[in-house]
């Protein structure tokens, strides 16, 4: 067996052969467990890799079934490769499997090789590893899921092996002489890593031996040109030798890479007393080839600097604002925060530190730098960057070095009028210090570039709303809302000693309900100890009712309403289209409110394509008023939420408000549409499903397992939706579709209650309508509802109206439906004779309708009554529903027929032959298969294993379908997996925990038409 991480994931065996791993999930559980080979992988790790932090109820019995399919792929040994240890899961790779891991080894012996100067051991080092890379490290795995498995230090250890391993090969074939031909290679490096001084100073050598001096130059200059205009630091030693072996008149072309020489033409660092924008400028010979480094002050090549000082001494600046006091909460942040602004030997450590308004940036920016104030001895500079400034730019880079080169002592008449130039004059000034920079509320990277040293002694961090991820170099801390038990301690510190009662459950809500942001917390906590007669009590009441919350969450100068609207407010006043889309999109988010939005939503909500609302969505994330939580979806905070509503309110009338909800509406019944396509297979029952399906045009899902993904995420959303809208004359139509779109994942997720509560919601909506024909299918899904939860004797008067309806209406399609599951009805309440009546209409409907589907429904459930009287033609009809089920391709078919089959097994006293169906059966069961197959299937098996005396095994069964239905909230299936259950532990000698099981299942199944219940009332 072998793995592959160097390039897209792959898995081969012995032979050579590729293993097939056809879902993204499982290419997510697989990457997860070679990242850690070998060790247990934690199940919170894994559900995280494959959902992200919002996993849904059902995870755990999702990974389940995602881990036994990657066994199935890892062949013969599967089982023993990767085995379930506490708490989570291991992947046994042994010795030479796992290509990441012999090509850091081949990268070892590399530089074993290099450092003792053994150049064909390198090359030969270097090409067994090149044969192992394949692309980018994990490649193709989505970003949310690499996210999730912190894997991008790991790719970007790789990359850099890589990179270090060419320049290791190219100097060992200069070292050897075997200069030719590795031009090309080398500009194609240079291309894709303009900053990597290594394969510049490289493609250097090559071109002088190769006798194209003036081409080895002009790489040299174009080095120089992009790290000073990038980066404001000069080429490296190495690159500098490179240049000086480039200019002599007769190169050498031997192996040896010269020793570094003293020359007059070697090129100086930037001298902090270079005086920029000289009278006279730089010799007229030299004006072309000015540097962009001369421009920004730097001496010429060769000039010698003047001896005069430009700075006079100054006091050490000491400029930190006091603490916030207390200051609560944050240890990690503030630990990651010392260990970045360590001062390094290289470069100036760089600190972002980024987030909404009102969640505690700058209180955390301070608090840290006096931690750091002793690291820094040579002052500490404060500057308020007014990012996000009320009725006012920000302030420009110039501005601000301005202000920097004062507080350090320069003259303002010494300040060069060009940000280039500052900036060069104010790295130079802190050359060799040892200083610590706080930059406060900075509106972006391009503002903040300038603003850094190079001196390796010196520190920076900044604040912004925006995260600044195009600043390189800088460690990103993105700071979320503070822990609950923070918050608290917060509330009750501020607001005065005995005002918050110890353990109080209020001040939790309150907490809850300032969304635990740091300045909601403190205005809470500033008007409980303004007001000594406002109870926590009072306070939480006054907050709970959502409309005017933010009312209650302004005291004094603190306003968590006026931090929101400064980025808002800039955003409407703005030039940018995308900045009035983003503005737009917020008021419209306020219309539909819900806890998050995908790209698609917003873009139905604005009216828009997609292409403007991704950039609008991203210019909410850049100013805080969202967050971006997985790709593609994103988040308000709920006080954001507050604010949209109230934006929403003010500035979008009425007829918008309700078009708006509408289009939202709409926007998820088509994509529960999009799940129709995939959980039912083409035919006429899926027709039927899609009638009425919205005009509105959404993305299709790529399978299964991804249409199960988003309902399990969207599901609590669509359920409030459909509730607030079921009765409002604009989006009750939409609202009474999305249900109906509904049921196919709803059933075959297993999700009971909620289709009954979405059924019986649509049913009133479509009286209300007056829709006849939408009222008839969700009094049948409603009656699927109560089936699926034992309650038969409701279904079928439900099913029996919609029979009546369907007469009346003359929609034979539907009738053909419901007469068929009024027969399954009828055959499990023991009423043979009515089902077979009922049975035999619903197929001859079946065939006049030339509806091959739905008659290999029929002989289903003609089976099932058959087995009451003759197991063997029982058999014989599930048969024929099983080879319909592989002729129409339908996978739910097949695999009830399985169940069934094995069920008539049972009936005959074959339990045998039971296990083997039952078993087929739960091997095929992907996640596009119906819950309710799951279970019986599973039920069966375990009644099977009771007759052949397999107690242990049934006992693990019986854990396995309690675990799959309590996910599930299916409490009818777990009360019948109880009642299995208590008789397998009877029989295992463990009456008093049976007896347990019983009571536990008596209490499931009490109020249902279960068929176990006169016996379970006996046990118990």
């Amino acid at each position: 067996m072998r793995f592959g991480l160097l390039g897209p994931l792959t898995v081969h065996d012995a032979a050579g052969a590729a293993r097939p791993l056809n879902s993204a999930k499982g290419q997510a559980l697989l990457a997860a467990l070679l990242l850690r080979a070998n060790r247990v992988v934690p199940v919170e790790v894994l559900k995280e890799a494959l959902w992200g932090e919002r996993a849904p109820a059902s995870a755990n019995a999702s990974l389940y079934n995602h881990v036994t399919r990657l066994r199935r792929a890892l062949g013969a040994d599967g089982d023993g490769r990767l085995r379930s240890v506490a708490p989570g899961y291991l992947l046994r790779v042994r010795a030479g499997e796992l290509d990441s891991t012999e090509f850091t080894a081949a990268v070892r012996r590399a530089r074993e090789a290099y450092a003792r100067g053994d150049w064909a051991a390198v090359l030969q080092e270097a090409a067994d590893a090149s044969a192992l890379w394949r692309g980018r490290p994990l490649d193709g795995l989505p970003e949310e899921v690499s996210e999730a498995l912190d894997a991008q230090p790991f790719v970007r250890q790789l990359e850099e092996e890589r990179l270090q391993l060419l320049e290791w090969r190219y100097d060992a074939e200069l070292r050897l002489g075997r200069h030719g031909g590795l031009a090309p290679e080398l500009s194609r490096l240079v291309a894709e890593h303009p900053l990597r001084e290594g394969f510049h100073r490289q493609l250097m050598l090559v071109l002088r031996r190769t006798g194209r001096q003036a081409e080895a130059l002009a790489v040299f200059h174009a080095l120089r040109r992009r790290l000073v205009d990038e980066l404001g630091v000069e080429p490296g030693a190495a690159a500098q030798e490179a240049y000086q072996e480039v200019l002599r008149e007769d190169p050498e072309t031997g192996v040896d890479v010269p020793a570094r020489r003293a020359t007059a033409g070697a090129v100086p660092r930037a001298a902090a007393w270079a005086v920029p924008g000289g009278a006279d400028g730089p010799p007229p010979e030299c004006a072309d080839e000015r540097s962009a480094t001369e421009a920004a002050g730097a001496a010429p090549l060769g000039a010698v600097p003047d001896s005069a000082p430009l700075t006079e001494p100054a006091p050490r600046p000491a400029q930190l604002p006091p603490r916030t006091s207390p200051f609560i909460g944050r240890d990690d942040q503030i630990a990651v925060l010392y260990e970045a602004l360590a001062p390094r030997g290289d470069r100036a450590a760089t600190a972002v530190l980024s987030g909404m308004a009102g969640v505690g940036k700058s209180a955390l920016a301070v608090h840290v730098a006096h931690g750091l104030r002793d690291r820094y001895p040579d002052g500490q500079l404060f500057l308020n960057l007014h990012g996000a400034n009320p009725g006012g730019a920000p302030m420009s880079a110039l501005q601000a070095l301005e202000v920097l080169l004062r507080d350090l002592g320069v003259p303002r008449g010494r300040v060069p009028d060009e940000v280039h130039a500052a900036s060069a004059l104010f790295r130079s000034t802190l050359d060799g210090a040892r200083v610590l920079l706080v930059l406060d509320d900075a509106a972006g990277a391009a503002q903040v570039r300038p603003l850094l040293p190079a001196a390796p002694g010196c520190a920076v961090l900044v604040t912004s709303r925006s995260p600044l991820a195009a600043l390189d170099g800088a460690v990103h801390l993105p700071l979320a809302r503070l822990a609950e038990r923070d918050s608290v301690d917060l509330i009750s510190r501020v607001s005065g000693q005995g005002r918050v009662p110890a353990g109080s459950p209020a001040v939790r809500r309150l907490a809850e309900l300032c969304g635990q942001l740091p300045l909601a917390l403190r205005v809470v906590a500033a008007r409980l100890a303004a007001r000594r007669a406002l109870t926590v009590e009072a306070l939480v009441e006054l907050l709970d009712g959502q409309d005017g919350r933010l009312d209650h969450l302004e005291y004094d100068d603190l306003s968590v309403r006026r931090s929101l609207a400064v980025a808002y407010d800039a955003l409407v006043a703005s030039d940018r289209p995308v900045d009035r889309d983003a503005a737009l999109a917020l008021r419209r988010m306020g219309v539909l409110d819900l806890p998050a939005y995908e790209t698609g939503l917003a873009a139905r909500l604005m009216a828009a394509d997609d292409r403007r609302a991704c950039a609008a969505l991203d210019r909410l994330v850049d100013v805080a008023l969202l967050e971006e939580v997985a790709f593609g979806r994103y988040a308000p905070h709920d006080l954001v939420r507050d604010f949209a509503r109230e934006l929403a309110a003010r500035h979008e009338d009425g007829a918008e408000r309700a078009a708006t909800a509408r289009r939202g509406v709409e926007w998820f019944a088509a994509r529960a549409a999009q799940s129709v396509r995939v959980f039912v297979p083409a035919s006429r029952l899926r027709t039927l499903r899609l009638a009425g399906e919205p005009a509105e045009c959404a993305a299709p899902f790529a399978d299964a397992e991804e249409a199960f993904g988003w309902g399990d995420r969207e599901l609590a959303v669509m359920r409030d939706l459909v509730a607030r809208h079921i009765r409002t004359d604009h989006g009750r139509d939409a609202a009474v579709t999305l249900a109906r779109m509904l049921e196919p994942y709803l059933q075959r997720r297993g999700r009971t209650q909620e289709l009954a509560e979405l059924s019986d919601l649509a049913r009133a909506g479509a009286r209300e309508s007056g829709d006849a024909g939408a009222e008839v299918v969700a009094m049948s899904d409603l009656a699927g509802a109560y089936y699926m939860s034992g309650r038969y004797e409701k279904a079928l008067v439900l099913i029996d109206e919609a029979i009546a309806r369907s007469r009346l209406l003359g929609d034979d399609e539907w009738l053909q439906r419901v007469l068929s599951n009024r027969g399954l009805l009828l055959y499990v309440l023991g009423r043979p004779e009515e089902s077979a009546a009922a049975q035999e209409e619903a197929l001859a409907y079946a065939h006049r309708l030339g509806d091959d589907h739905a008659v290999a429904v029929c002989l289903s459930h003609l089976g099932n009554l058959y087995e009451l009287a003759d197991a063997r033609k029982a058999i014989e009809y599930h048969r024929r529903s099983l080879e319909a089920g592989v002729r129409l391709d339908s996978a739910r078919l097949q695999q009830t027929a399985r169940c069934n089959i094995g069920c008539a097994y049972l009936s005959l006293g074959e339990p045998e032959a039971a296990v083997a169906h039952f078993e087929a059966a739960l091997r095929s069961l992907e996640e596009a298969t119906d819950w309710h197959t799951v279970s019986e299937s599973r039920l069966g098996l375990i009644r099977a294993l009771r007759r052949l005396a397999r107690d242990e095994r049934a006992a693990d069964e019986c854990r396995a379908l309690l675990d799959l239905a309590e996910v599930r909230g299916d409490a009818y299936t777990a009360g019948k997996a109880r009642y299995e259950y208590g008789h397998v532990l009877r029989t295992l000698g463990r009456g008093a925990e049976s007896g347990e099981q019983w009571r536990l299942s008596l209490a499931a199944l009490d109020g249902t038409d279960a068929d176990v219940l006169p016996e379970l009332r006996s046990l118990v």
